[in-house]
């Protein structure tokens, strides 16, 4: 069927309902792992890989789903749930090959849980973007390119349900029915740009990145926390957060599911004197949560009693740069390299049709003005850009223009 896909011409793009050789079973035995496991080393080129996880279901962020596609081998699913996370049959048929996942990122960590990890790889979403295309979700490239419509609407379910619906195995398979043409047609039209050595370089960052720090302090993330001003008042959300996260951790469910944001900011703001009042909170008066009433009201009590040296500090601890809306004040002349930056960056990403957070990470941008290496010429400047991050094609391009933007003077 591949070999058959051909650039849109113009017409109404095809839907695309059903994989070419049907759904196939799922994979739940050792055997019939080996099995898939066999044919796929067998098959030749790279190989297509996606996941399926519960995120906004499951307090783990494990892949329920596994979906594989090969040249010689067809598509092959695998439930790591039923096999009890024991792949190393598919680790060992995998080993060496080229992975195409689209937006690589967001899978290679549940895959990496199963020892899975690719030799090399091409994400083709992150190809999108760097070709220049504006729309890059999967469907979107589909239809541009190969001239089919993938009909979305299962990637948000809850696909640690059991057994898994036949329409959501549908959805599952075509979602790496096409990902080896896409590459193709992608790795034409880079090469054709002459960016596909810079996208080689991207997908190299993604494959090799390490997995990202915990945050210190990730309660503070917690939606409408900037109604509330206090110190004593913030405790009291990180009670309730800490108490909701062991509860979901305990009962695999994502946090949302035990407690809400907005009813932890409701009963801080309502500041409960005892469960009787907490009950009276909308949400907190639902069936379920009466059960756990006396959990969220220990933890507002403990956010009482605590002495004010472990308070939190009310503005949130800082890693880099202040926000930018800030700078005029506190340093113009940053400001002022930020704004050169911005604009010469802004520029060159149009030049290239790039979009300009892929021509150079914006954070890097931001510390790099906020604080100039001490040699800001373009061998300083790339210097400083590397040991930031940045591949070595985004320091060859922008290098010489924020050398001169972080000479910019405040008017």
């Amino acid at each position: 069927m591949e070999a058959g896909f051909t650039d849109p011409t113009g017409a109404e793009p095809i839907p695309l309902t059903e994989p070419a050789d049907g759904v196939p079973p799922v994979v739940t035995s050792a055997r019939a792992l080996r099995e898939a496991a066999e044919a796929l080393a067998a098959a030749s080129g790279p190989v297509a890989v996606d996941t399926e996880r519960a995120s906004g279901y499951r307090y783990s962020q494990r892949a329920y789903l596994v979906q594989l596609r090969r040249e010689g081998a067809g598509t092959v699913l695998v439930d790591p749930i039923a096999l009890g996370g024991r792949v190393e049959p598919l680790v060992k048929a995998l080993e060496g090959t080229e992975w195409v996942l689209h937006a690589a990122s967001q899978d290679l960590p549940c895959l990496a849980e199963l020892g899975l990890r690719p030799a090399t790889l091409f994400d083709t979403e992150l190809a999108g973007r760097l070709a220049g295309y504006e729309r890059v979700a999967l469907g979107a490239l589909v239809e541009r390119l190969l001239g089919y419509r993938l009909e979305k609407g299962y990637g948000a379910a809850d696909w640690s349900r059991r057994p898994l619906p036949v329409e959501w195995l549908t959805y599952a398979a075509l979602d790496v029915e096409l990902l080896l043409p896409l590459r193709r047609v992608l790795e034409e039209e880079l090469a054709a740009q002459g960016k596909l050595d810079w996208a080689l370089q991207e997908f190299e960052a993604v494959r090799t990145s390490p997995p990202p720090q915990p945050r210190p302090e990730p309660w503070r993330r917690t939606s409408g926390i900037h109604r509330l001003r206090s110190a004593r008042q913030l405790a009291a959300v990180r009670e309730l957060w800490l108490a909701r996260d062991e509860l979901a951790r305990r009962r695999n469910l994502a946090p949302g599911r035990v407690l809400p944001d907005s009813a932890i900011v409701q009963a801080v703001l309502a500041d409960p004197q005892g469960i009787p009042d907490l009950l009276k909170l909308p949400v907190y008066g639902g069936r379920v949560q009466r059960r756990q009433a006396g959990v969220w009201m220990a933890a507002l009590e403990r956010a009482r009693r605590l002495p004010r040296n472990e308070l939190p500090n009310p503005t949130p601890p800082q890693d880099g740069p202040p926000p930018t809306n800030r700078w005029a004040e506190r340093d113009p002349a940053a400001a002022a390299r930020l704004a050169a930056a911005r604009a010469e960056l802004a520029k060159l990403a149009e030049r290239h049709r790039l979009p300009v957070e892929n021509l150079l990470q914006p954070d890097l941008v931001r510390r790099l003005c906020w604080e100039p290496p001490a040699d800001t010429d373009p061998a300083g400047v790339g210097a400083a850009l590397r040991a930031g991050g940045a591949r070595p094609w985004q320091v060859e391009l922008t290098a010489e223009v924020l050398s001169a933007a972080l000479r910019a003077e405040a008017e």
